[in-house]
């Protein structure tokens, strides 16, 4: 038996409207994802272009904070002005020092001058003495000579009238016959006394 085919059947509206509002849940959330990323792009390269242009100014590091002076010519400039100050403080004081010490060298030459002028003075005066020494001891030796060829009487009243101190010396250097004869003719008190004087002077000698 033929069988006609069954004319279509309409297909239910309802399940088409319920596909597209998934289809619509679906884009939302990727559109948004596209903005949020595109903002994002945009904001980054805003922000590239202009550190770019105009860097921030960082903060000064720590090299910056103990050595200003270096980064400002002004700092530089006071810089050098207070070095050549002190270079001019120090080549003065040198100079002063030097001056100083000239002074000090001259003083010691002038002392040590004078010091050459006394030792020369000294030595001159030694030099008097000694020759005054022999003189005086030339014409002591002289008058011993003369004492001894005088006649004892004679010798004694000299004696007599010479200071005790000197005529002691001149006993102590006539020889002994001399001496005691011209001893023996003196007021004996008073030859008492040169014999003492002449004793005292031995006494004094040093002997080995």
């Amino acid at each position: 038996m033929l069988r006609l085919p069954r004319p279509p059947t309409a297909t239910k509206p309802a399940p088409k409207a319920r596909a597209a509002p998934r289809r619509r849940t679906r884009v939302l959330p990727v559109l948004a994802a596209l903005f949020l990323i595109g903002g994002s792009l945009r904001l980054v390269s805003g922000v590239g272009t202009a550190l770019a242009q105009d860097p921030p100014a960082s903060s000064p590091t720590r090299a910056e904070e103990i050595l200003p002076l270096r980064t400002s010519p002004v700092s530089d400039a006071r810089l050098s002005l207070e070095l050549r100050e002190r270079e001019a403080a120090l080549a003065e004081r040198e100079a002063q020092l030097d001056e100083r010490a000239a002074l000090l060298a001259a003083a010691q030459d002038r002392v040590q001058a004078q010091i050459d002028a006394l030792q020369a003075a000294e030595a001159d005066l030694a030099a008097t003495m000694a020759r005054a020494d022999q003189a005086a001891e030339t014409d002591i030796a002289r008058l011993v000579s003369v004492f001894q060829t005088m006649r004892p009487e004679d010798a004694a009243n000299v004696f007599t009238e010479m200071d005790p101190d000197f005529a002691a010396g001149f006993l102590a250097r006539l020889e002994p016959q001399v001496a005691g004869a011209i001893l023996a003719r003196i007021e004996p008190r008073q030859a008492y006394a040169l014999s003492a004087i002449v004793a005292g002077r031995n006494a004094l000698v040093p002997r080995e």
